[in-house]
């Protein structure tokens, strides 16, 4: 019997052998879409009542991916590599499900998928826990041979900053990324730029301009500073889920407009974040560019102020 916390709730949970296969094992995992409930019907574009909305001259209308990327789960939280051939992504069979239960349907974490020919490839489960202990993981960025990730997991209080290496093409070495970040900082999902000096994230922390802030703290000889607010971007309502381009001159992040996630883009001019410009509108949120200025973003359909299923959706640049 194992006692561990998820999102501040105690589970006392029984683990009989094999029932978590979770593990950095040779053992084949279950398939992500057998635990998508039969009921669950596949929303397209054209029943979709509440669409993403273009504010930007510069893109054509945002597409879904396709299948096998997409299905009637909910596809979320997408980062797209520079070279915009390879896809990680969240998934949870049916986003009605609490925490709690997500942590044990065995298919509930981080994907990948590569693109080749034109088509991307079936995704595939980043195992990022040992056999047999239980984690919830997502929110995940990746650079070079390091991924950052957030988990719910055994050992731990609450949901907190990981990061794991990439050797031989396994994921492994998952370590707590410290009291600094997670405790002190209190940072939330992140990006760090391409030349490794500054890391963006989102956080409630004191000091901020209201709800969830943009901070940004610097890297000096290793160590991570004093976050700094980004004033330039942040209003009272919610800033997060930040993207630093290749080149870092665009900063991407999520706003509340009018009700529902919105993309919004913020470029600097002489050392300083400019006026954000929005994007897309209506459950649009999580972007992630690519070299060539491409949008992925996560799109929420809703019915009835009720989440029926999120899909990973991009805007190519014109």
């Amino acid at each position: 019997m194992r006692k561990i916390i998820v999102g501040g709730i105690l589970l006392t949970l029984i683990l009989f052998s094999g029932c978590v296969n979770t593990g950095n094992d040779d053992r084949s995992l279950p398939d992500r879409e057998s635990a998508i409930p039969h009921e669950s019907k596949k929303i397209m574009p054209a029943t979709d009542i509440l669409p993403p909305v273009l504010h930007s001259t510069e893109y054509n209308p945002s597409v879904p991916l396709p299948y096998p990327v997409n299905t009637a789960g909910a596809e979320d939280s997408a980062f797209i590599s520079p070279d915009g051939k390879t896809l990680y992504f969240f998934f949870t069979p049916d986003p009605k499900i609490p925490p709690e239960k997500q942590l044990l349907d065995t298919v509930t974490g981080i994907y990948v998928t590569h693109k080749g020919g034109g088509t991307w490839s079936k995704p595939e489960r980043v195992v990022l826990q040992d056999h047999g202990k239980l984690a919830l993981d997502g929110c995940e960025f990746v650079q070079g041979t390091t991924m950052w990730f957030c988990s719910a997991r055994e050992g731990y209080t609450g949901v907190n900053m990981f990061t794991a290496e990439l050797k031989e093409g396994r994921w492994g070495n998952w370590q707590y990324a410290g009291d600094t970040l997670n405790k002190e900082y209190g940072i939330g999902e992140m990006h760090i730029t391409a030349d490794g000096k500054e890391m963006y994230f989102h956080s409630s922390r004191a000091g901020g301009k209201g709800g969830l802030d943009i901070w940004v703290s610097r890297n000096a000889g290793g160590n991570w500073l004093k976050p700094q607010n980004v004033q330039e971007v942040n209003s009272p309502d919610n800033e997060g889920w930040p993207f630093i381009t290749q080149d870092g001159s665009s900063l991407w992040f999520t706003r509340t407009y009018l009700g529902s996630p919105a993309i919004f883009m913020s470029e600097k001019a002489n050392g300083t974040w400019q006026e954000p410009k929005l994007i897309i509108s209506q459950f649009a949120g999580e972007p992630s560019v690519d070299k060539d200025g491409n949008v992925f973003f996560t799109h929420h359909f809703y019915k009835d102020s009720a989440m029926l299923e999120a899909d990973i959706y991009v805007a190519y640049k014109k």
